[in-house]
């Protein structure tokens, strides 16, 4: 089954194909109380660093430094990706920012990291014998 991983804006009204909807940002959105927004929770351990937010959000960056440095530290940071990936194998996923256009926002990437990391997982699991010890002892009828 593929994993199914949405973005939206925070802003942006709740629907029902949403899922599970996490803000992923390290600032909460200006001008909006939590009760304000429905969300299910802030998670910010795989937001893009304070540093890099800021050099993205100066133009200092190109929008692939941008995405290498990002992926960088997610891959330097891996166990900031299992709340998020236990999420997305219960069913849909969204993803939300504050930023104006989420497509041009660490969203895609995230996103991308996210699957990756599924089919990974999956490619691994599919490998291994399935329930060996099910079957160790058993005898025919």
């Amino acid at each position: 089954m593929k994993p199914v991983v949405a973005i939206k804006r925070a802003y942006d009204s709740p629907s029902q194909q949403d899922g599970i909807r996490i803000l992923v940002d390290r600032l909460w959105p200006r001008g909006r109380q939590r009760d304000e927004l429905e969300i299910d929770d802030w998670y910010q351990d795989a937001a893009p660093s304070s540093g890099l937010r800021q050099c993205w959000h100066r133009d200092e960056l190109t929008p692939e430094a941008f995405g290498h440095a990002y992926r960088h530290e997610l891959h330097s940071n891996p166990q900031c990706l299992t709340p998020l990936l236990r999420h997305t194998r219960n069913g849909t996923l969204t993803l939300l920012t504050a930023s104006r256009d989420p497509a041009k926002s660490h969203l895609p990437i995230l996103r991308q990291c996210l699957v990756e990391a599924i089919d990974e997982e999956d490619q691994q699991f599919q490998s291994e014998a399935s329930s060996p010890t099910c079957y160790r002892g058993a005898t025919k009828p």
